[in-house]
């Protein structure tokens, strides 16, 4: 499991790799992928995160400091674009906290949960108690971004602070805001140029990557989730060499803490289908991979310095074709003492739970990659 952890990686990058350049799909010979919605390799990547970066961190009208973080932690409480979408057409224009105060902003939330049905994307579980009185959910949420930017004086904690940590905690202290949420919201307003620490300096496991870590790894010794999440991201040269896979990263962009914590996720997901006599309390994937008609002009925080090409897009294509199915023998050619040298937990991290092949006390079909 774990090295499938790697070559998940490489693949569902090389996925991505592919389609950007235009290639027609299917984009990888991998069934599962084919198959199943996955996540990208990079959080930044993603659709949502895509245009939370350039139509919200680094939108033209986005106003103050101070707005800035309001349309941040808005937008990410969502997660939805065509909520933000639509605000935006009834507002004409970015909401700003003067929005928020004259309760222009919950009327254009009103008028899109009318137009639209709904508010939230399924992304995250959000805490849907009722913190400050009210019935709906939005409600709530308007009454805790009040509670934010006014007594809360959020705008200042976040100019204040001194590491990625410290505005978790700051957003931790809030009601409705998870330790995962709180996390997530931290890394989208150090995306904008409001921020500027290491993504490398902090990290929080969601439910998904704490379920993968317990498929990756026999134990965690002494190591927290945290702990064996950087960990991964220490390993990652050393692995993808020592597994032979080809990972350029994002145009020259290494995997960070939150990445290695997606991809923890995303493992949870993937050996759903591909071991899926691992026990869970999750046995399928629900969303299944239909490529997106939609083109997407790919927008990474500036301050990254990316080597990206000109014109960079995720272009408009429909896969209508599937790859046939390919099985391997993960270990095939390789003995037990070769794959588990030493399964006693070390400071060099965390015991893997590797997979088994035919020496195994239990029979199981050839492993699906």
């Amino acid at each position: 499991m774990y090295e499938i952890y790697w070559t998940f990686a490489a693949r569902r990058h090389e996925a991505f790799e592919r389609r950007v350049a235009g290639e027609p799909g299917p984009w990888t010979s991998d069934p599962i992928l084919n198959t199943y919605k996955f996540c990208n390799v990079f959080r930044a990547a993603d659709r949502v995160s895509q245009y939370m970066i350039r139509s919200v961190a680094y939108a033209d009208d986005a106003g103050s400091y101070a707005d800035r973080v309001f349309q941040i932690v808005a937008f990410r409480t969502f997660s939805n674009i065509a909520t933000w979408e639509g605000v935006r057409a009834v507002l004409g224009g970015a909401p700003r906290l003067e929005d928020l105060t004259s309760g222009r902003f919950e009327q254009a939330l009103d008028r899109v949960k009318a137009s639209n049905g709904g508010l939230y994307t399924g992304a995250f579980i959000l805490c849907a108690n009722k913190a400050y009185g009210f019935d709906e959910k939005h409600r709530n949420h308007v009454a805790l971004f009040k509670h934010m930017f006014g007594g809360g004086r959020l705008h200042e904690a976040v100019r204040g602070a001194n590491s990625l940590e410290g505005i978790v905690r700051t957003l931790e202290g809030f009601p409705l805001m998870g330790p995962f949420m709180a996390y997530q919201t931290a890394v989208d307003l150090n995306y904008s140029d409001l921020l500027g620490f290491s993504e490398d300096d902090y990290t929080q496991a969601g439910p998904g990557a704490l379920r993968g870590l317990r498929k990756a790894f026999h134990s965690l010794g002494d190591y927290t989730s945290s702990d064996a999440i950087q960990w991964m991201v220490e390993q990652q040269d050393a692995e993808f060499e020592r597994l032979g896979l080809a990972f350029r990263g994002l145009f020259g962009r290494r995997l960070h803490a939150i990445d290695c914590q997606g991809l923890f996720c995303e493992l949870d997901k993937y050996c759903r289908e591909a071991v899926p006599e691992l026990a869970s309390n999750r046995s399928r994937i629900k969303a299944r991979f239909t490529a997106s008609s939609q083109k997407i002009e790919l927008f990474f925080p500036p301050k990254w310095r990316l080597d990206l090409p000109s014109g960079s897009t995720v272009p408009p294509t429909i896969c209508t074709a599937v790859a046939p199915q390919i099985a391997l023998e993960l270990d095939a050619g390789r003995s037990r003492e070769a794959l588990e040298p030493d399964r006693r937990y070390s400071k060099r991290g965390p015991r893997r739970e590797r997979a088994r092949g035919s020496d195994s006390d239990v029979t199981r079909p050839p492993m699906l990659l």
